[in-house]
């Protein structure tokens, strides 16, 4: 902290002028009283006036806060439904400065390992498919979105929904994961399962999905797809 005096200063001048031959009892003690109010003038200090300048540092952002912070933006928005262009921009952000604490070699890393709720996507569409379009969300009321990576390469995708508000159903897809280097992975899924009141049947044929982690610690993971939507993954609680 750096501290600045400033000092004010300032005397009037006084200028007796007056006939030395014409002195009479009423000037001179004019006279006196002038010179008594100008030694008072004098004699008149001036208090200093302290101004103080602290120079702040920004403080240095730690990897929890930064978890913190982007689950805040996410949460209660319908996996980024919900968000304005703005708010996804906000979220990008913040994705971005975690990625600077992500560990050398995530696909290593035994944390990847569990079961994961998908908050957030750039592209609510991705995930889910059809059932997230604005179309089907008209119909398909979105549930649990959940993600499961088991060791040492399976991965398992389910989406629960609520068909027309009172008939539950979900999606399932199971996958084959394959290292691609030490950031990305590629998931090649089965032909998709659909379970809706006493139904279940597979449809539809093989797809395969690529994902770069961009971080990962014990209550989230970041992904990014092949063609650049975000993904925010949190850990279920046990």
């Amino acid at each position: 902290m750096a501290t600045y005096v400033v000092a004010g200063a300032g005397i009037g001048a006084t200028t007796l002028i007056g006939n030395p031959r014409r002195i009479s009892a009423v000037s001179v003690q004019s006279s006196s009283q002038l010179a008594l109010k100008f030694r008072r003038r004098t004699s008149k200090t001036f208090s200093p006036i302290y101004a103080s300048v602290s120079a702040s540092t920004a403080p240095v952002t730690k990897p929890n806060d930064l978890v913190a912070t982007i689950l805040s933006k996410v949460m209660q928005s319908d996996r980024g439904v919900l968000l304005a262009k703005d708010e996804h921009k906000s979220v990008a952000e913040v994705a971005q400065e975690l990625q600077r604490f992500c560990v050398a070699e995530p696909v290593k890393c035994p944390l990847i390992f569990g079961e994961w709720d998908v908050v957030y996507c750039s592209n609510p569409t991705s995930p889910g498919g059809g059932y997230r379009s604005a179309f089907g969300r008209l119909f398909f009321k979105t549930n649990e979105m959940v993600q499961v990576v088991e060791a040492p390469d399976v991965v398992k995708n389910r989406v629960s929904f609520s068909l027309f508000g009172f008939l539950d159903g979900e999606v399932s897809l199971k996958g084959k994961l394959n290292v691609l280097d030490e950031k990305w992975i590629q998931v090649v899924f089965e032909p998709p399962e659909l379970k809706v009141g006493g139904l279940d049947f597979q449809y539809g044929g093989e797809s395969e999905v690529k994902l770069e982690i961009t971080y990962i610690d014990e209550k989230i993971r970041l992904g990014k797809g092949s063609r650049g939507s975000l993904f925010v993954f949190q850990r279920r609680k046990p």
